[in-house]
């Protein structure tokens, strides 16, 4: 039987986890825009990407060739940073733009799926080898 400590060497949960996390804040935070959509003055807000969360945690990401992963120089991780500077803003001095986090929206979407399906396959793989051992 799979033991705790044995659990806590498999960082794809924790990775995982965390992605979850990052898309559950980002979710929250183009939501925010959607809902100021006609707040005069709002400026849309995202938050950093999640490599860039990566950089700034204890795991550590290994690579087989030294072309899988590279280093960037992304900001620390923030809640909220602005976007969509370089584009037109409105009479109103609102900045957001519905089209575009509608289509933001899709890929976190997206991204949650492609986690929660990598988790559960992962997770099977596991049980499977438990039973067998």
């Amino acid at each position: 039987m799979t033991t705790e400590t044995e659990m806590e060497s498999i960082q794809l949960f924790s990775l995982a986890s965390r992605q979850a996390e990052w898309l559950s804040v980002r979710q929250t935070v183009i939501s925010g825009n959607i809902a100021n959509a006609n707040t005069p003055g709002f400026r849309a807000k995202d938050v950093a990407p999640f490599d860039a969360v990566l950089q700034n945690t204890q795991l550590p990401m290994k690579a087989t060739n030294p072309l899988h992963f590279t280093n960037s120089t992304t900001e620390s991780y923030m809640v909220e940073q602005k976007v969509n500077e370089g584009s037109a803003t409105q009479l109103s001095g609102n900045s957001v733009e519905l089209a575009d986090e509608m289509m933001k929206q899709g890929s976190i979407k997206r991204d949650y799926d492609l986690n929660a399906a990598v988790v559960k396959a992962f997770n099977k793989m596991i049980l499977m080898t438990v039973r067998k051992g």
